[in-house]
Order: structure tokens, then sequence, then C-alpha cells
């Protein structure tokens, strides 16, 4: 299986990468080099030149508080480029699979979001996210987006590598306990494209908009204690209200996802992130993510 993959340096596509190296698959990973996301004409071009079997969008604009004003970049590349690109592979009869966001929905209630709920996205980070998912699905073809939530690795500037690194010089930490969500390993992510990847090699692949994320749900504050519990001196988790830490993109309170339906399409469970963590914070070095 041959791949050509959006994005370079992510942690999904630095995932992608090592799940590619240990299973053999040849992959072609485009970074802003290659391709320039806010050139979405550039992007379909990419996709028609290539000899693929499947094509990988794993690239983003993730800065949710800058996309408030800086909404032309954030667009381009999170609406125009998988829109131009989802076309391009639908001409060329190809998969293309996507990655969304649990910040397409407002977080109200408590029940885990499905994928047919109604969707509110409270700040323009999702909306762009959310015009991406309208504009792959309206290129028809075979194309396959995966809704995440909370995506961490040991490396990146995320919410695992933040609470290690502070919890190595606070006694005290402060942590938001009305957010709720479902932390997702990059890995896992990964594995779980190159898994639809290999079901459309099978002809076995079904189009559509999917949830995948980690299990079980948990609250910000609770989910600092679990990743710092396997640190030689946990600090204090002192659980606060959003309030406590005014951004200018507001964030979902609820992002909890319903993943039933890739398990029942597509045999992929949700990974368990308790584990994984546990190992992130046993070899966890503060420098890696500075």
């Amino acid at each position: 299986m041959k791949l050509l993959v959006f994005g370079k340096t992510g942690q999904v596509a630095r995932a992608l990468a090592a799940s590619c190296a240990r299973e053999g698959i040849e992959a072609r990973f485009l970074g802003r080099a290659e391709a320039d996301l806010t050139d979405p004409e550039a992007c379909a071009r990419a996709v028609e030149a290539a000899e693929a079997d499947a094509i990988i969008n794993a690239a983003a604009y993730t800065a949710v508080d800058a996309a408030e004003t800086d909404r032309k970049a954030a667009h381009l590349v999170n609406a125009e480029a998988p829109g131009a690109m989802a076309r391009a592979a639908a001409a060329k009869g190809v998969p293309f699979l996507h990655i969304s966001t649990d910040y397409v929905f407002d977080g109200a209630g408590t029940r885990a979001w499905r994928e047919d709920d109604p969707v509110a996205p409270l700040g323009y980070y999702g909306q762009s996210k959310l015009d991406g998912e309208r504009e792959v699905l309206a290129a028809g073809g075979q194309a396959v987006i995966l809704r995440v939530a909370w995506v961490y690795d040991a490396t990146a500037k995320n919410f695992v590598t933040a609470m290690l690194r502070l919890g190595a010089t606070r006694d005290v930490l402060q942590v938001v306990d009305d957010q709720r969500g479902s932390p997702t390993p990059a890995w896992a992510v990964a594995d779980a494209l190159i898994a639809v990847a290999r079901a459309f090699e099978a002809g076995k692949g079904v189009p559509g908009l999917y949830h995948f994320a980690g299990a079980p749900a948990v609250a910000r504050n609770d989910f600092a204690a679990a990743i710092l519990a396997g640190t030689a001196r946990p600090p204090r988790i002192e659980p606060v209200a959003s309030s406590a830490f005014p951004t200018p993109a507001a964030r979902p309170e609820n992002s909890v996802l319903d993943c039933a339906r890739i398990g029942e399409v597509y045999g992929i469970a949700q990974p368990d992130w308790r584990a994984d963590v546990a190992r992130i914070a046993a070899r966890f070095q503060p420098e890696a993510a500075s």
C-alpha cells in the first residue's frame, strides 16, 4: 500500500510515519515546503500527481485562539485545502482520509456526541474545521472523516506534556474541572487511519463521518491527576472553573465522543489512554517538550 500524507511535523503525521515504517507501508509525507495548505490548488495538484492508494490529510491549522483573528489562514488550511484535496482524490477514484475535531460541537449536555448530532462551533477554529468537513463530504468519492479529541503524544506541546513539565516544578497545579473529554493518543489515530486505508485497499471501505477517541472519558483535572500519578513527586491538583483561565476562544465543556460507529463498521476499538500516559510519564524528559 502506498500513502500520500499531508503533514510531516504534527503529532499524527509523526505517528503515521512511525506506524508506516513499522508495517512496511510506503508513504510520502508533505510538509510546508512540499505542500502549502494556504494554496488549495497546489494541494490538489499534489494529489493529482501522486501514485498512491490513499490520501491522508494529517495537517491542520490548530491554533484555536489565533484562529479568532487569523480567520483567512484558518479557513484556507482547514476548509478550502481539504476540499481541494478531496475533489482531486474523488476524481482519481482514490480514498481520502481527513481528520476533524470535537470542536464542531458546542459542548452542551453530558451525553457523548454522535456523528449525526447537531453541530454548533463555539469559535472560528471549530467553524473552519466544520467547513472543511462539509467541503470533503460534498466532494463525494471515497472520503472518510475522523473526528478526534484531546490528541496527545509524548513530545509535542500538548496537555499531557504541559502537565508533566509544570508538575516537575510546582507543588500545586490549578486545572479546570468543567471540561470533560476523550484523551486520544496520536499513535492510535495513526493506526486507525491505516486500518481504514487497508479496508479500502481490500474493497471493504465505507465512506462517511466517524468519531474516534480514547477511553474512558475524563474531566481535565482528573486527567491531569492521572498523568502526574506516575511521576516521582506528583503535585496537588486544585480544581478550578474555566473562567479562571480566560481565552479568546471558548472551549467545549463536553468533548466526549461516541465511537460506536467506527467500531461497528471498521472493527476499530477505542484505545485506553491510562496505561499510555503512565508510560509517557515514566519516560518524560522536560526539555523534550520545551
